[in-house]
């Protein structure tokens, strides 16, 4: 080949190329992980008394996810989105205590989403709750992938004092404790539109949003519970916060269109566990129980991904799928090799989310937030281990077993009449147990931990 010839190829294919990467450049991703949210209670999954318009508008115009589970409380939820793999995995199987070395903190052996992306190009951004351990240096978010932090490290906050009861603020800019005044749902908003108008145009921005609504204490500014005064005074505090987070929501997707990052950027919107059960002010929906349980209640998670172009807009996807997903599908959009050299859980769900494929999974673990107490789904079927009612004074069976497909309330206990199902199940679900993480958590006697999962 002639030199002239070799290096007039060698340009096209380069100006070829410049252009495919002009057209696909990586993908922006905001993550809004709603804390404690009942399944039901915004308007894209049926609620009537909650109006959430931010949030039904852009669930409409992507993918309502109605299947996707988490763990049933905070922080297992969190370390299954940041690392794609399950609590037997990484060992947090409950609530990482503000300011307490935990046994179950998120270890630093493992590779998080935040430093994943941010290896491949990323500015990384978290505003609000981290919950996977402060008590080291080493643990808290800017030394765990995180270029920008602001929030709190714990759970259960004052959301106008930035406290938990009577002790001091937890709240941090960059990992070092501030003094900030205001309602919190209002700072967090403030601080993720503030990076996104930041945001350089040549670098893809992941921003992780993790305000405290809607969990306990339910506190709201008058006026965002001025419009449910026909609701019951606590329904009214939830309802108040709700309203907060959908109208910061909305403004950070204003952000991102005055941005002009809106046409390439993935914002998927969920829980990170079931809403209580045990106040009844909480809206779950069909399902039975809520946070704390392994019934659906408990790990089934509000949610939605909308991306325009990408994501087709008005479906609602009934596939299983779970947090740990996240990790592989989000870092292969990003461009970046999951670099997790631990074995990871989750599975790419991009097809399940753009082209009506069925799910990636032959099972879903689900490991409750006590000892001995855990379920698998496989396909309809889910079997479930030392199932009672996080604060239920009724025993339950030992085992139980549901099909999803027709009882989604889990109400017809069918184990005694499919003991062959329930052996098969039994023993896949031993699998994730027999070399479990962390086994001091799991030597522990389940009536001892019955009290840690409300954070």
């Amino acid at each position: 080949m002639k030199p002239q010839l070799h290096l007039a190829i060698l340009l096209t294919a380069l100006v070829v190329g410049s252009a495919i990467a002009a057209e696909n450049p990586k993908p922006n991703i905001i993550y809004l992980l709603a804390d404690d949210m009942g399944y039901a209670d915004t308007g894209f999954m049926g609620c009537k008394d909650i109006k959430t318009p931010n949030l039904d508008k852009y669930a409409g115009q992507g993918a309502v996810l109605e299947c996707l589970y988490g763990q049933p409380v905070c922080s297992p939820s969190r370390a299954c989105l940041m690392t794609g793999r399950y609590p037997t995995r990484t060992g947090v199987y409950n609530v990482v205590q503000y300011r307490q070395p935990e046994p179950w903190s998120l270890p630093l052996s493992e590779r998080t989403l935040a430093q994943t992306l941010k290896a491949a190009g990323y500015t990384t951004a978290i505003v609000g709750k981290w919950h996977l351990g402060d008590d080291t240096p080493n643990h808290m978010p800017t030394q765990r992938g995180f270029d920008h932090q602001y929030g709190f490290m714990g759970g259960g906050i004052n959301s106008f004092l930035q406290a938990k009861g009577g002790k001091a603020a937890d709240w941090y800019r960059d990992d070092k404790k501030v003094a900030e005044t205001g309602y919190s749902m209002h700072l967090i908003a403030r601080e993720a539109c503030r990076l996104i108008a930041a945001q350089p145009a040549s670098q893809p921005l992941f921003l992780y949003v993790t305000p405290n609504a809607t969990h306990t204490p339910w506190l709201s500014p008058e006026e965002y519970k001025k419009p449910y005064a026909n609701l019951s005074p606590r329904r009214q505090e939830l309802a108040g916060m709700s309203a907060a987070l959908d109208e910061a929501f909305g403004q950070i997707m204003d952000a991102l269109t005055k941005q002009g990052m809106a046409s390439n950027t993935i914002v998927i919107f969920s829980s990170d566990n079931g809403g209580t059960s045990w106040d009844h002010f909480v809206n779950n929906g069909p399902l039975r129980g809520g946070k704390s349980d392994v019934y659906e209640g408990g790990f089934r998670l509000c949610s939605f991904a909308w991306w325009p172009g990408h994501i087709p807009a008005g479906v609602r996807i009934a596939e299983p799928m779970h947090l740990v997903d996240w990790y592989p599908t989000l870092s292969k959009l990003a461009g970046a090799a999951t670099a997790q050299k631990l074995p990871l859980d989750g599975k790419d769900i991009w097809p399940v989310l753009t082209a009506g494929a069925k799910t990636p999974h032959d099972e879903i673990f689900l490991m409750g937030s006590r000892p001995t107490q855990e379920a698998i789904r496989v396909g309809d079927w889910k079997l479930l281990v030392n199932p009672m009612e996080f604060r239920a004074k009724t025993k339950s069976a030992p085992v139980e077993l549901y099909n999803l497909a027709n009882d989604i309330g889990e109400q017809h206990d069918l184990a005694a009449a499919r003991p062959e199902r329930v052996k098969a199940m039994t023993a896949r679900l031993k699998t994730y147990i027999a070399n479990a993480a962390n086994g001091k958590f799991l030597e522990l006697k389940a009536e001892a931990a019955t009290g840690q999962g409300n954070e």
